[in-house]
């Protein structure tokens, strides 16, 4: 059983896995050859979500698709830290009730 916090923590590290790829195939766009990685995610029976890298079929540049991917990230990033802060928070102060 999955926790809020280990929930919120997957999606982030779901994020920056998004992010990295993201840079990776925008710092590659003029490699000859080259082929995007792409990134799958798949949700995780408790909660959160697992990633894998996967290579584009085709070759060549999909800057657009890139930078979409990087603010989709962004903006899960910052939704999954609130998360685990907020999940963080609340423990703590179901601690100091308790206590």
């Amino acid at each position: 059983m999955n926790t809020i916090a280990s929930t919120a923590l997957s999606g982030i590290n779901a994020a920056q896995t998004q992010l990295d790829s993201a840079a990776h195939n925008v710092a590659n766009v003029n490699t000859k050859g080259f082929k995007r990685q792409e990134v799958e995610q798949k949700e995780q029976v408790g909660g959160g979500v697992t990633t894998s890298l996967t290579k584009a079929e085709i070759e060549g540049a999909a800057l657009e698709a890139d930078m979409v991917n990087q603010l989709q990230a962004k903006n899960a990033y910052a939704i999954n830290l609130q998360v685990f802060k907020t999940s963080d928070k609340m423990a703590g102060t179901l601690l100091d009730t308790s206590a």
